[in-house]
């Protein structure tokens, strides 16, 4: 009987870990330059697209921010509830998720995005491209 409730316990840790493996949840975003945690970030999964909003700023002075560089419809919009994920699918022949694009509020520039879930859903390596060049964060699961 205690071999039995072992094996669905391990079973129930296993579904919970293989359920956190995916971009969805509540991120802190450090910042690659700083090391500094900068927000919370909602990744939401809508029928397998992937986007995410900003949910919280960690900066207490940054709370009205707006985003003045951003060159599209997010021009001068608050940055705080500002959706900065879009268009993010599971790669089928990959350990990660891409084809979407991310903003960065602070140059309001869009990048090409892959989002990598690292150590069992704990971590997300968020990698923004243009052309071939890249930048890294490692963000950390909140929820």
């Amino acid at each position: 009987m205690k071999s039995l409730i072992a094996a669905a316990a391990l079973l129930l840790a296993a579904g919970a870990a293989w359920c956190q493996s995916t971009p969805a949840g509540l991120w802190k975003t450090i910042d690659d330059e700083s090391g500094q945690a900068k927000s919370y970030v909602r990744i939401t999964d809508t029928a397998g697209v992937y986007g995410g909003r900003i949910d919280k700023l960690l900066d207490p002075a940054k709370q009205d921010a707006v985003c003045d560089k951003c060159s599209d419809a997010r021009k001068g919009q608050k940055v705080l509830g500002m959706t900065i994920i879009e268009g993010v699918k599971k790669n089928p022949d990959e350990p990660y998720y891409d084809g979407g694009t991310i903003l960065d509020p602070n140059n309001g520039k869009t990048y090409r995005v892959r989002l990598t879930p690292k150590d069992g859903g704990k971590t997300l390596e968020v990698r923004g491209f243009i052309g071939p060049f890249y930048r890294n964060q490692t963000w950390q699961r909140v929820e």
